[in-house]
């Protein structure tokens, strides 16, 4: 997968997929996997060390997470999310843990200098619009966006100037499926959705939001494909009686 094939996928009306992965042993696993692309989300603050929201995400945590997933999952493409107020130097880190691209969120006056300049070097850009968790006190919470005339609109010519400015794909995060459908079809670069309805061009959700391992974390635009949390509190819980009961290990899991 390159940014070529995303444009490639959109025009041979074939879905994209995409998850979000955060270190190497799950990498593994999706590296092995017919999933499209890996994102190494800033949402790892919140799922990986227990932040309230993206905000607390840093350079650092992106760059050793990136390059964990990157051994893991070497046949991915995998894309570093830009963090709150991260400094351009920064760029150099996550491009040598082991990204293709990076994911930038918004589509302000200083956003898209900063586009400009990542370009610039050579560093392709996915767009993110809609509910982007890094601007969630200027929106006053987590809410769904363009559900107004004037807001879609604005959505609408956000998303266009994303896709002139460079950006080879982008994220559209909770809004309106028909505003999601309208932005898509208006776009010659991809649309990956999330809360957004099916007529994106693909859906990327977190993996251990889809693998049922948030127990208290039920947005409506998750589906969870298995209980995790409740195999792994099974498996722990059989472990705990099989030593209390002197049922591990066996003999043929000991050494004579």
């Amino acid at each position: 997968m390159d940014i070529y094939q995303f444009r490639k996928k959109k025009e041979a009306k074939q879905k994209i997929s995409m998850v979000t992965c955060y270190d190497y042993w799950s990498a593994k696993i999706i590296n092995s996997s017919p999933i499209d692309a890996i994102l190494v989300g800033d949402s790892v603050g919140m799922v990986m060390y227990g932040y309230e929201n993206t905000l607390s995400t840093t350079s650092s945590m992106i760059a050793a997470h990136v390059e964990a997933v990157k051994r893991g999952a070497p046949d991915k493409f995998i894309v570093a999310d830009w963090p709150f107020l991260a400094k351009f130097k920064n760029l150099k880190s996550f491009m040598e843990a082991g990204a293709h691209a990076v994911k930038v969120e918004g589509a302000g006056e200083t956003t898209l200098d900063l586009i400009a300049q990542i370009l610039d070097v050579g560093v392709p850009v996915m767009g993110h619009l809609g509910l982007t968790p890094q601007f969630i006190h200027q929106m006053g919470g987590y809410r769904v966006q363009g559900r107004s005339m004037e807001s879609a609109q604005k959505l609408l010519e956000q998303a266009q100037l994303l896709e002139e400015k460079g950006c080879f794909a982008l994220v559209l995060e909770c809004v309106p499926s028909a505003v999601a459908q309208e932005v898509t079809q208006s776009l010659e670069i991809p649309v990956i959705g999330i809360g957004a309805g099916v007529d994106t061009d693909g859906q990327v959700l977190v993996l251990q939001d889809l693998l049922g391992f948030q127990k208290d974390f039920f947005p409506r635009f998750v589906r969870k494909y298995m209980d995790g949390a409740g195999l792994i509190e099974k498996a722990l819980k059989d472990f705990h009686e099989d030593v209390k009961q002197r049922k591990f290990p066996s003999i043929e899991e000991s050494y004579e």
